[in-house]
């Protein structure tokens, strides 16, 4: 039997029927699983899954159990692990760390148990694991070949890691993959984080005004997202490239003090932190609703807020309500925390799809390369991100051209006749 941290074995059979209903629109994955059950390229190693914890994910695991791998997994935040998935997974054979509402003291201590099962190769979503392995548990870390990294957030901390001399093993920037990034940051997050929104709130969108803190793929989905339902949407930043490409794009950049006293709906998608304080609690409308989309719970400063506050309840599941000593009211949604997973499901199965086999095919690029790969963090190969593309182009049923060998000759040579 594995072993399992979770909040009810006996919720098993519901999160069994998630995972089989997402593995039906997940044929990318189901492609490279077929191939992973031939080869088995994983067999004799233990893998370490730290993504949220939720129906996708547990089919990634599962896809990678049947390439060979021993699979632990915890969930990436303390309000995305469904508890009947978590079940599910450890009734078909996984280690299982991870419930939904964990304490921080909690939280770290499953992740501490998946560690502590000797994993070879790590997946992790913003580096909560590469950062216990390179503190608290240093020693698990000389068995680690490499691993793979989700999000941004997770990547930004390894590249510091990397640019200090301090990253102890190779990882791979899943996010920064093409398959990833145009099409999970952008399209996933646009329509997973309106969908937590508009299923915790219950509120209409179009005529809203929508503040997006932050125009990188996240933001420019959510923002394109807001546009397409009728909202006026304002676009914070602090990249004057992205500025203007927010401008040109049709959405009105403006700093976050002005954005303040217009917005209705607050998304922030940056990665930093204090991107709405105090400052800005001053100035919003009453009835602002304040939400993230980025990793960590630090965007939105929860303890200005309470500060501020005169009282605050719970007035909806996933809605909590401040009022300001004048009266009016501010709703936080989800904590602070991710809004997309906290409130909602996450990305939409056919972009995990994507996103997911990504992380299988990274994954056996480490095993195989292992001895040519130094500390560093490392770019998903062409290569892989081709097949994804394929794959994901074969179950649409789309065909496109290929160039033919002239056509590769003209372009590689720069000395063409006239």
């Amino acid at each position: 039997m594995p072993e399992y941290i979770v909040r009810d074995i006996n919720l098993a059979p519901s999160g069994r029927l998630k995972i089989d209903w997402v593995s039906q629109h997940m044929p990318v994955l189901n492609e490279i699983r077929s191939q992973f059950e031939r080869e088995q390229p994983f067999k004799g190693y233990r893998v370490a899954v730290c993504i949220h914890l939720e129906a996708k994910t547990a089919y990634l695991a599962e896809v990678l159990k049947a390439g060979g791998a021993k699979v632990s997994i915890a969930g990436s935040n303390p309000l995305s692990t469904q508890d009947d998935v978590a079940a599910a997974l450890a009734v078909a054979g996984i280690n299982v760390y991870s419930w939904y509402n964990a304490t921080e003291e909690e939280y770290f201590d499953h992740l501490l148990h998946l560690i502590d099962d000797q994993p070879d190769i790590v997946i992790d979503d913003g580096g909560d694991v590469v950062q216990l392995l390179h503190t608290k548990r240093t020693e698990a870390a000389a068995r680690i070949i490499g691993g793979c990294e989700e999000t941004t957030t997770g990547v930004l901390r390894l590249r510091s890691l990397a640019k200090q001399g301090q990253l102890k093993f190779p990882m791979i920037a899943v996010n920064d993959a093409y398959c990833k990034y145009l099409f999970d940051n952008r399209y996933g997050t646009g329509e997973s984080v309106w969908s937590g929104i508009m299923r915790t709130t219950n509120l209409i969108i179009a005529g809203k005004t929508v503040v997006v803190a932050g125009y990188g793929w996240c933001g420019k989905g959510i923002a394109m997202r807001a546009k397409g339902m009728g909202a006026k949407v304002i676009v914070t930043e602090v990249d004057p490239v992205k500025a203007i490409e927010a401008y040109m794009d049709g959405f009105h950049p403006m700093n976050s003090m002005e954005a303040a006293k217009l917005g209705d709906i607050f998304i922030t998608v940056t990665g930093c932190k204090d991107i709405f304080t105090a400052k800005h609690y001053q100035l919003m409308k009453d009835g602002a609703i304040l939400c993230n989309a980025g990793h960590f719970d630090v965007e939105v400063n929860k303890h200005d807020l309470i500060s501020l506050a005169t009282s605050r309840r719970i007035v909806r599941k996933d809605i909590e309500e401040f009022t300001m000593a004048d009266g009016r009211k501010i709703y936080l949604l989800a904590e602070g925390r991710l809004v997309n997973l906290a409130a909602g499901d996450g990305h939409p199965a056919e972009i995990m799809d994507m996103s997911f086999a990504l992380q299988a095919l990274s994954a056996r690029y480490v095993l195989e390369k292992a001895k040519d790969l130094s500390n560093e963090v490392y770019v998903v190969p062409k290569e892989i991100d081709d097949r994804v593309a394929n794959l994901k182009l074969k179950s649409l049923g789309v065909t496109i051209d290929m160039l033919t060998p002239e056509q590769e000759a003209y372009i590689n040579e720069w000395n063409h006749a006239t």
